[in-house]
């Protein structure tokens, strides 16, 4: 099979098993959303969408959460990980939302990376789920079930690589919805340490289950 069929067959898979996929946190706006992705970071989502309503209820804009001192965020965050870090980073980011970008949410990986606490990843996941872009984020699952299915060789060792060969060979039209796919398949199927190949509705293309029979 070549690697055009493979990302062929993977996509009609998917799409078959996860018609609907999305991203699994809550939020009604980008601001909310840039939020709790800058919160998800090495968390999970369930656990950051405990955390947000009260946070968001009480600072809903980046003019009112501006207006907060980290100490007074970190009370609301202090179950997720790195909550001091992340009390800073959604301070500043919402300072510099207000003082540079009229509060809104940019739309540009070059401004959305200036903002603290945003890097490549949680800016391409804002691309692609609230402006649409193609733009593949790659965390531990994309990256992880790239190289066992096959989707990206070896070789492609840093999230940038595996999303250069991701971003290349899916077509540009299904690249947002393939990052949900990726992530929900790593997140309840292909888990890292005991994943449920018997499950996998990719079993017979697997570069990794193939292999291991």
């Amino acid at each position: 099979m070549t690697k055009k069929e493979l990302y062929a067959q993977v996509a009609e898979r998917f799409e078959k098993a996860m018609p609907d996929a999305a991203t699994e946190l809550h939020y009604s706006n980008p601001f909310e959303l840039l939020v709790a992705v800058i919160l998800s970071a090495q968390c999970t989502d369930k656990r950051v969408n405990m955390i947000t309503p009260a946070l968001l209820h009480d600072y809903p804009t980046a003019e009112a959460m501006a207006l907060a001192t980290d100490e007074v965020i970190f009370e609301y965050i202090q179950s997720v990980t790195y909550p001091r870090n992340k009390a800073k980073h959604l301070v500043g980011m919402a300072q510099m939302l207000q003082r540079d970008f009229g509060g809104k949410v940019p739309d540009t990986m070059e401004e959305l990376t200036r903002l603290p606490g945003v890097g490549r990843k949680t800016a391409n996941v804002i691309l692609s789920v609230v402006f649409q872009e193609s733009a593949m984020a790659v965390d531990t699952h994309v990256f992880r079930v790239s190289h066992r299915i096959g989707l990206v060789p070896d070789s492609a060792s840093t999230p940038l690589a595996v999303e250069k060969q991701l971003t290349r060979f899916f077509p540009s039209d299904i690249i947002p919805k393939a990052h949900h796919w990726l992530i929900l398949h790593g997140r309840y199927v292909c888990q890292a340490r005991k994943p449920k190949c018997h499950e996998c509705c990719l079993l017979d293309i697997c570069k990794k289950a193939t292999k291991d029979l």
